[in-house]
């Protein structure tokens, strides 16, 4: 762990709470919604962006493009890290919605394959992995922007609306897609409607630029730099004071592994999985993920509070145990078929990961101190997501078994959890 000789409370914000939360809230709203939507529609432009003599092949095909677009994940939380750590929170923010909002405008004009053959692929893989670049550096920045304004003894509550905004913007993709398909035929969907969400999501990114424009820098990054270039702080290579800190990486990958799994499959991939792997209708599939989704949102603030009162790491134990737990039983339920099944298995899982994802943005903060909170975070986060949470969808639908990957998933939870242990608790800990 991070550590330093004296520790100090932040200074207190000039900025209001309310203008913080919007802040970082709609930028990280339309990421998500700009990341997830490529998850939920893959279903519809999978045979549009690859050949289409084997719908299954192309779907695997796509969605091995949604774990390349994880690769790239590593290096947005480098170099947005950078931007974080040495030009500001608010540079870093910035200029991450300006790359989503980019990779979304690709994938909107991505000819297809029957008309330029590879090169339809090519771009769909561009317009990924310049998404991934700028979630990668989104997350971490938005984190550690929030955490420390968050006042201490309320940052659980503060650090949930991260994943509050996260999930509406996911839920607007889901609401869009379920508007589409009642009023588009599906030959519609799969032509031309699957584009919609992709450009909405470009246009939306101005609207996010100017809002995250007018935000102040953090004060307690402000007082470091000051601190910096008074030669008070000494001023160290962001990859190397990376590096010096390994151990704390190795307890984010690992810490983060489980939860990213199952967090991904429950959440983001279902939609798409539902009808693929467990033969649901899309109009089933999409409602029942809108509604997990939705009861995923009222739960998170509980959470977070929750995680103010008793600590960090009982809340987290709940989440990684429960999932594991009910990670059979709840994969045995969805493949009875029922809409009310997949509804139920959804929430319930949710419900249960949130434990973690609430309060998470805080936890991780806790873990660091400002000089590289946000590149010490985001790098190895990065790696977790890209190597776990990117894989997820790919993983379960290789695999063929969903009995298989519920025992994939349950090894990493118990790998997550064990971490949870190594770790101190730092609810209330003030920010260094």
């Amino acid at each position: 762990m991070s550590s330093s000789s004296t520790a100090t409370a932040p200074a207190p914000s000039r900025q209001s709470h309310a203008k913080t939360l919007l802040g970082t809230g709609i930028g990280n709203a339309l990421e998500w919604f700009d990341w997830n939507i490529y998850a939920s529609f893959a279903v519809y432009f999978s045979t549009q962006v690859f050949n289409d003599d084997n719908p299954q092949s192309a779907f695997l095909e796509t969605m091995a493009v949604f774990a390349v677009g994880f690769v790239a994940r590593p290096f947005g939380g480098f170099v947005f890290g950078f931007l974080g750590d040495r030009w500001g929170r608010k540079r870093s923010l910035t200029l991450a919605v300006v790359s989503a909002s980019v990779g979304s405008l690709i994938v909107a004009v991505c000819p297809t394959y029957d008309k330029v053959g590879w090169l339809a692929s090519a771009l769909l893989l561009l317009g990924r992995l310049i998404q991934g670049l700028s979630h990668g550096g989104e997350l971490p920045a938005a984190q550690t922007y929030l955490a420390e304004h968050a006042p201490r003894e309320k940052r659980g509550l503060f650090a949930s609306s991260i994943y509050v905004t996260g999930t509406i913007g996911l839920v607007c993709g889901l609401v869009l897609g379920l508007v589409l398909q009642g009023v588009l035929t599906e030959d519609q969907m799969n032509s031309w409607g699957w584009r919609v969400p992709f450009l909405v999501g470009a246009l939306l990114g101005v609207v996010a630029i100017w809002i995250r424009s007018s935000m102040e820098e953090s004060e307690l990054f402000t007082e470091h730099m000051e601190a910096v270039e008074k030669q008070e702080a000494k001023k160290e290579n962001i990859l190397v004071a990376v590096l010096k800190n390994w151990r704390t990486g190795l307890q984010v990958i690992f810490l983060t592994a489980g939860l990213t799994i199952a967090y991904y499959v429950w959440s983001v991939s279902m939609a798409s999985l539902a009808t693929t792997t467990f033969g649901y209708d899309s109009q089933t599939a999409f409602t029942a993920s809108l509604i997990g989704n939705v009861v995923f949102i009222l739960v998170l603030p509980f959470w977070g509070m929750l995680s103010d009162k008793i600590g960090r790491k009982p809340c987290i134990l709940i989440a990684m145990l429960g999932s594991l737990v009910l990670s059979i039983p709840m994969i045995k339920l969805v493949s009875g078929g029922e809409g009310w099944q997949l509804i139920l298995a959804i929430c319930v899982q949710l419900v249960l990961l949130g434990g973690f994802l609430s309060h998470a943005p805080a936890t991780y903060a806790e873990m660091f101190t400002t000089d590289q909170r946000t590149a010490g975070f985001g790098i190895p986060y990065s790696i977790a997501i890209a190597l776990f949470g990117g894989t997820a969808g790919y993983v379960l639908t290789a695999l063929g078994d969903p009995y298989k990957f519920a025992i994939y998933a349950m090894v990493f939870l118990v790998l997550s959890a064990l971490t949870v242990l190594t770790l101190p608790e730092t609810k209330g800990k003030d920010l260094r």
